[in-house]
């Protein structure tokens, strides 16, 4: 006759039986990869490549957390978030460079030769941000400028221009990067006059004929470069996904041609996909090492 001590016991080891035995059914859980990024055409086109290698070769989960760029930066220097692949420099986002850069790590450039400053399409008339200053010119886009989300590195340099420039009469419109593309398109198919804050890479260059109005005070700087950033503690944490990072490098031709397949109606995920897919190559070179 079994006690109630002995019961107790028995039941006991009964339920440790059964956890265990559900441990060794259940699948071993993935590590999980959180990367920032913000909604610009160009990142969303990085990170979603960056997690499709992560997931399709490397058998990692991935969290994609869509913030604003302040946030993005602040994510990575509190750790929580892993990785971006957006940070651009010497000059957009410098001022989060100068309150982050202490608490990140940064690899390095992993696309070389990017820009930003005001964009209009090549039937205007114009050449420089100075012309904006012109009666005809200022009522002729309606003293607006049209621009991305606030406290983007661009929206800074903006407001920047607007001072410098003496273009105290013209207003920065915050929108997105959806919605300003969304306006350049609508105005370029009009030909009707426009300017934007735009960057390159970005499919908007590839699908219309756009110029940036010329900087002689040079408010946006010259070619700059998108850097990797990472938290302090990843490498000893996650040292294959610290490898790939370190080692992904990519160009604006090869950017762009994700970002164009998704304008043309591809998911980012099925875009990225059949990139990672077509450009192998590529892709072994950033896993080298990688056991």
């Amino acid at each position: 006759m079994i006690n109630k001590k002995s019961g107790v016991l028995l039941l006991l080891l009964l339920v440790a039986l059964v956890t265990a035995l559900a441990g060794c059914s259940s699948p071993e859980k993935k590590e999980k990869v959180k990367l920032a990024y913000v909604a610009w055409d160009s990142e969303i086109a990085s990170t979603n490549v960056v997690k499709e290698v992560l997931e399709a070769k490397l058998g990692l989960s991935v969290e994609m957390l869509q913030v604003d760029a302040g946030p993005m930066w602040a994510g990575i220097a509190d750790g929580s978030a892993d990785a971006m692949v957006a940070a651009w420099l010497p000059g957009t986002h410098a001022s989060y460079i100068e309150k982050y850069g202490k608490d990140i790590e940064d690899l390095g450039a992993n696309l070389e030769g990017t820009k930003i400053g005001l964009a209009v399409p090549t039937y205007m008339n114009i050449k420089s941000i100075e012309d904006l200053t012109t009666v005809d010119t200022g009522a002729e886009l309606d003293h607006k400028i049209i621009g991305i989300e606030p406290g983007a590195g661009i929206m800074m340099a903006t407001e920047k221009a607007l001072k410098e420039y003496s273009l105290s009469d013209f207003t920065l419109v915050e929108s997105s990067s959806a919605a300003m593309a969304q306006e350049l398109k609508k105005a370029y198919d009009n030909k009707e006059s426009i300017v934007v804050t735009g960057w390159t890479p970005h499919w908007m260059f590839a699908n219309m004929d756009l110029k940036y109005l010329e900087d002689p005070k040079g408010v946006y700087g010259g070619e700059e470069q998108i850097h990797t950033m990472v938290r302090k503690e990843l490498a000893a944490d996650m040292p294959k996904v610290y490898k790939f990072l370190d080692q992904f490098q990519w160009t604006p031709a090869d950017m762009a041609e994700v970002m164009v397949a998704i304008q043309g109606g591809q998911s980012p995920e099925e875009a990225a996909k059949l990139w990672v897919e077509g450009n192998t190559d590529k892709v072994n070179e950033w896993l080298a090492g990688i056991e």
